[in-house]
């Protein structure tokens, strides 16, 4: 009877000085100011996110509505037919975005009209925003990167 409550007691031990260090990761990295300062109260509706939390106009929004819709469309028609196709069966079965447009195997020309596409997108919607909404805009991609680069570094660390 002892015998079983020590190696209980033993065993109960071991098992918490082996989940402390992924306690102790987990509980930086969720305490996080730049973290905390990235993560709004509720999640975004897709397609807001940052533009979000920069105080968006009702007009601001529509505009920005309007650019994505139009990008969206223009990268659609980039695709062949059977990209398409694959590109529907994803966005169905709600698989990650990054992961699907790696599937599609894009030609480089596809790539770089895709690259041209979003950077005209990009350059639209900041001609959207007041001065504040893009100094808050490099804000947050400024600490999106701090947060990367630090992820990048516990990555590196961790083999």
């Amino acid at each position: 009877m002892q015998l079983q409550k020590l190696s209980l007691i033993a065993g109960a031990f071991a098992l918490s000085l082996t989940a402390m260090p992924f306690a102790v990761k987990a509980e930086t990295i969720s305490s996080s100011p730049i973290q905390l300062a990235q993560t709004p109260t509720q999640a975004p509706r897709k397609g807001e996110g940052k533009f979000n939390r920069l105080g968006l106009t009702d007009a601001q929004k529509a505009q920005m509505s309007e650019i994505r819709r139009e990008t969206k469309a223009q990268m659609e028609a980039i695709l062949t037919p059977q990209q398409r196709e694959q590109l529907q069966t994803a966005r169905q079965n709600r698989q990650g975005k990054r992961q699907v447009w790696r599937e599609l195997n894009l030609t480089d020309a596809q790539r770089n009209q895709m690259r041209q596409i979003m950077q005209t997108q990009k350059s639209k919607m900041e001609a959207i925003l007041t001065s504040e909404q893009r100094q808050r805009l490099e804000e947050f991609r400024q600490n999106r990167q701090n947060v990367r680069s630090r992820r990048q570094q516990m990555n590196n660390s961790n083999p």
